[in-house]
């Protein structure tokens, strides 16, 4: 068995490999890890990384990139589940007989479809270390009936923003129909990022039908796109839409591409609205988006008073005002009127410099890695 370097050695450090998806369009959670890398690389930490492509499993390469490692690190879901079964549990195999360290970062799990859930428990058992984003992901993990006992090692990291303001935004067609919409006196309505069950999605419409019955005459806009195979919600949101007489007042914008029309969109937002089950929660990079719209973002309080605890960048937003916390278990007509009176107040942008907060997160990772 390969042996790790000793504190002696004065040969340069192995770098950590660290495995990447090639989702199309890119996925959160493998933007974030491209971002950690480069993270890590400006702290002067040889990093390099692994592209786990759809039906291919390079055995021989994935040992040589392993050998010459320190640690092989997953952001996690990697992949999508279908392609999960061998690529990365390989990777982790082949980094425990060959002695290298296995770092798993988790960036949710009740919220994650059950067959992704089923093929990530393996590599988290062999995952020496799990880093997760948010205590409430913590609890969600010791429920589990297979794996639980693995959170009570789990150590935390904060969360960066997704995305940051460009220096210019860009109109669309979409864009210029929300302007004309606030222009005619309606207020507009946002809620960004992929549209899937655990985002309760359903419960935004029922908003807008109480603001549409209290003539507030609403667009409601999703900024993003169905997450296919999340248990038929495009079907049942479109019927939702449909029931509730909403074809005219709600609009889904499908993915966008660059954050200049993504910015464009939000700078036509009266009030974001998210209303999260599990209430705001360290791991939210959508809230973390929004924000830098200088709109107000409405959305569930958290659920756990160390919730940002580990997070003080995020707090600070919490305590500046941007974000306007609806009590947990809330009806529609509560964030209706959130979203009604929160539109008058509009905030300030918040300057969030990225490379500042995923420097935070390649730190957390070193101290972790030791």
């Amino acid at each position: 068995m390969t042996q790790r370097p000793g504190p002696g050695d004065t040969k340069a450090p192995s770098p950590c490999l660290h495995l990447m998806g090639t989702g199309h369009p890119p996925c959160g959670v493998g933007d974030f890890a491209g971002q950690l890398v480069e993270a890590l690389g400006l702290q002067g930490r040889p990093q390099e990384t692994l592209v786990l492509a759809p039906g291919r499993v390079p055995l021989g390469q994935i040992w040589r990139a392993v050998g010459k490692s320190r640690a092989v690190v997953a952001n996690l879901p990697v992949v999508a589940w279908k392609r999960a079964f061998s690529g990365p549990p390989s990777a982790f195999a082949i980094a425990l007989l060959r002695g290298r360290r296995r770092v798993a970062i988790l960036h949710e799990w009740g919220s994650l479809h059950r067959l992704r859930r089923l093929v990530l428990r393996p590599l988290l058992l062999l995952a020496d270390t799990i880093v997760l984003l948010s205590p409430q992901v913590r609890d969600e993990l010791a429920a589990d009936p297979v794996i639980g006992r693995l959170a009570r090692r789990a150590v935390m990291m904060p969360l960066p923003p997704n995305i940051t303001r460009p220096e210019i935004s860009v109109p669309s067609a979409l864009s210029e129909r929300m302007r004309a919409a606030r222009e005619q006196g309606r207020l507009v309505v946002g809620h960004f990022g992929s549209i899937y069950p655990g985002k309760q999605p359903e419960a935004i419409l029922d908003i807008a039908a109480s603001l549409k019955a209290r003539g507030a005459d609403p667009l409601v806009v999703f900024i993003g796109s169905f997450i296919r195979a999340s248990d038929g919600i495009e079907e049942i949101f479109r019927a939702k839409v449909a029931a509730l007489g909403l074809a005219e007042t709600v609009v889904v914008s499908g993915y966008v591409a660059s954050p200049e029309e993504l910015f464009g969109l939000f700078d036509e937002v009266d009030a974001f609205v998210y209303v999260l089950p599990e209430g705001l929660t360290a791991r939210r990079a959508s809230i973390l988006a929004c924000v830098q719209a200088g709109r107000p973002v409405i959305v569930t309080e958290p659920a756990r008073a160390d919730e940002f605890d580990h997070h003080p960048r995020f707090r600070a937003l919490l305590s500046g005002g941007a974000i306007v916390l609806a009590p947990g278990g809330a009806g529609p007509e509560a964030y209706a009127d959130l979203a009604l009176a929160a539109s008058a107040r509009p905030t300030l942008p918040p300057a969030l410099d990225r490379r500042v907060w995923f420097a935070d997160a390649a730190s957390s990772l070193r101290d972790a890695l030791g």
